[in-house]
């Protein structure tokens, strides 16, 4: 079987080196990157030194009221346990049934070590948590082993409550964490929820969780909860603007069912208005508008689009486009490059969030 590919079209030398880079040799982007970071030592100094007193700072407000933050700080990601109830804090919020929630927990939870962090906080919200957690994943290991981890207590424990009353009070204490990294279900709750934050400085730029469209009927759910939400995020911007208000992120695969390269020509002919006509609408409530990041593979098309509506004659002049750079690929720089050119050839400022991936 023959496999036609669409040839590449036709790019400037930076966007020819934006390409170039995806599959340069590790090593000697490694090389490049050690020399690019390497800086004075007084430097080196200062940024170390404005880091741990950010760091300080954020952790003397939040971790010092104790709760569902001291939690976070105790597990981080740099640890098992961390990943895992990352994992199940928005997994968990994203499933239906409790069968499958149990399931999802059985396999999770019952191999880490949650005993190393019984102890290590002075937060008694964490240290009880740490005996909860560890004592569902004997109570699942016990389900899974037939009690050679356990004995006589925890049979008991279980013929009093249930393994499905601790499973239950497990998905409960994660749903409880996923309100740490999910800000509502609805945009006005996100909005709602982001009131007393933005008051100390924050800011947000607002996406959709699970979007994909696989029909064109999903694509215009899609676009029209798009319209919804610039609507709602641009009532509670309040005439801020773009830089200093909250904004939007937008998922362009969830505006197309077929959001790929192989059918850029049909993706760019379908897809460019709808995202114009978004960005028209940010621009019309003073918000800011950003593409959101994809997988690797579709980089090249999203650039393609991000070139269109910069170009947009109705947005010239407009300072709220922006896009999601994957810091973490080989692309970044020669990407960072291309879109400082994109800003001076249309003359606007772009906004660029770093993000370290999915």
């Amino acid at each position: 079987m023959m496999i036609f590919e669409e040839p590449l079209p036709p790019a400037d030398k930076l966007r020819q080196a934006v390409r170039a880079a995806a599959r340069v040799d590790e090593t000697q982007t490694v090389d490049k990157l050690t020399e690019a970071a390497t800086l004075p030592a007084d430097a080196l100094d200062r940024i170390a030194e404005r880091a741990r007193d950010l760091v300080r700072r954020v952790r003397e407000e939040r971790i010092g009221q104790g709760g569902l933050d001291a939690f976070l700080h105790e597990y981080g990601l740099s640890t098992q346990e961390g990943v895992v109830l990352m994992c199940l804090a928005e997994a968990l919020l994203r499933i239906p049934d409790a069968e499958t929630a149990d399931a999802l927990i059985r396999d999770k939870i019952g191999g880490a070590d949650w005993e190393k962090h019984v102890g290590s906080s002075d937060s008694l919200f964490v240290n009880a948590s740490t005996w909860a957690l560890m004592l569902t994943g004997r109570v699942i290991r016990f389900d899974r082993e037939g009690g050679r981890d356990l004995g006589a207590l925890l049979r008991r424990l279980i013929g009093r409550s249930g393994e499905p009353v601790i499973r239950q009070a497990m998905v409960q204490a994660m749903r409880i964490l996923g309100r740490q990294f999910v800000m509502g279900r609805t945009i006005e709750e996100a909005l709602e929820r982001a009131r007393a934050p933005e008051k100390k400085g924050y800011r947000h730029s607002y996406d959709m969780l699970g979007e994909a469209a696989r029909t064109m009927a999903d694509a215009d759910r899609y676009f029209h909860a798009y319209e919804a939400a610039i609507a709602a995020i641009g009532w509670a911007a309040a005439g801020r603007g773009p830089i200093e208000g909250p904004g939007i992120s937008v998922k362009l695969s969830a505006l197309h069912p077929r959001y790929e390269f192989a059918q850029r020509r049909r993706v760019m002919s379908e897809l460019a208005n709808r995202v114009i006509t978004l960005a028209e609408q940010a621009k019309m409530v003073g918000i800011g508008f950003t593409i959101d990041a994809e997988e690797a593979d579709r980089l090249d098309l999203s650039l393609d689009m991000l070139e269109a509506v910069a170009g947009a004659p109705s947005l010239r002049g407009w300072q709220g486009l922006g896009l999601a750079v994957q810091a973490y690929q080989k692309r970044a720089f020669p990407l960072i490059d291309w879109l400082a050119d994109l800003a001076q050839r249309h003359q606007r400022r772009l906004m660029v969030r770093l993000v370290k991936g999915a």
